[in-house]
């Protein structure tokens, strides 16, 4: 099958306890780097429509987006969030095709399908990366964030807001 059969949201299928077989989400970490209430800027990488987001492209561009803010920044010096979770299953009914097949399938007699994969559900103006960064990260975390939407279905805006800082109590 094809990546753009699984971009549109469809109904539901989250349920793991009725799901035999459901696969495990591919995502290593939800979260990288230091997390502290002294960063100044928070970006996000927003979605422009509703969509999919299946869970190896989303650690896709977590790795490309960890692997440029660490290097520029170190592991200290960002904080890294996937706010999008990968629970709804992927169905594929799958058809064998070649010599012989006509015997083996049943067309879409029974087509439920079994569980392939697993992708997060993405509205539209729902946030699917966040990054806390310092004033000397910022163009460095706002170029990360331009590649690893490259990695992934559809379009995103990148939205920066510059944080208050926290009083010393």
């Amino acid at each position: 099958m094809k990546a753009k059969n699984w971009r549109a949201p469809e109904r539901p299928y989250t349920r793991p306890d009725y799901i035999h077989g459901a696969p495990q989400p591919r995502i290593a970490k939800y979260t990288v780097g230091k997390y502290s209430d002294d960063y100044e800027y928070e970006l996000l990488l927003i979605a422009k429509e509703d969509m999919q987001i299946r869970d190896v492209a989303l650690e896709s561009a977590r790795v490309s987006l960890t692997k440029r803010l660490s290097s520029a920044l170190g592991n200290e010096g960002f904080f890294l969030e996937l706010k999008a979770h990968p629970h709804h299953v992927l169905r594929e009914n799958k058809m064998i095709f070649g010599a012989h097949a006509d015997r083996l399938q049943e067309g879409m007699r029974r087509a439920f399908g079994k569980p392939v994969g697993r992708a997060a559900r993405v509205s539209r103006g729902s946030p699917v990366f966040r990054i806390l960064v310092n004033s000397q990260g910022l163009q460095v975390a706002k170029e990360a964030l331009e590649v690893a939407s490259k990695k992934l279905p559809k379009s995103y805006r990148i939205e920066i807001k510059k944080l208050q800082p926290k009083a010393a109590a």
